[in-house]
């Protein structure tokens, strides 16, 4: 008996198997459904979930922080009804905290190449007769 698939495993599937049409299909399908699922919670709440997938019966949100997620486990009665609404076999839901920030870009300083580093760069600059490439490679020896 095989292991269950994880749930990714169709979508990555489809990226490797080059049907990127079905990907991008589902991800807009997911967003027009995210957009209508969240006009039925009340504000803040619905600028700080996400609707992530929807796997069989089951809604699965995101949420900023365990208190929003909190939250929106309250409303799930509401989003159950908006998904049956809109045509949709849900039955319950699923929230999932994504706590993810962007990282500011002054937050850490870039790191500087190290002294080997600029050399084999130099080196490979030196080896290549295509221009563009030279020029790249120069630049990045003159981080070090």
């Amino acid at each position: 008996m095989q292991p269950p698939k994880p749930p990714y495993q169709s979508a990555l599937s489809a990226a490797l198997a080059g049907d990127s049409n079905a990907l991008i299909e589902r991800a807009m399908q997911l967003h027009a459904l995210d957009r209508q699922l969240r006009q039925s919670l009340p504000e803040p709440l619905a600028s700080h979930v996400r609707l992530g997938n929807l796997r069989q019966d089951r809604l699965v949100f995101l949420a900023d922080t365990p208190a929003w997620a909190s939250r929106l486990r309250l409303h799930a009665g509401i989003l159950v009804d908006a998904a049956r609404a809109a045509g949709l076999p849900a039955t319950e839901i699923a929230v999932k905290v994504a706590t993810m920030r962007p990282v500011p870009p002054d937050a850490a300083p870039p790191a500087r190449l190290s002294q080997a580093a600029r050399e084999h760069l130099l080196a490979a600059a030196a080896a290549t007769t295509d221009e563009e490439l030279k020029s790249r490679l120069l630049r990045l020896a003159s981080m070090a």
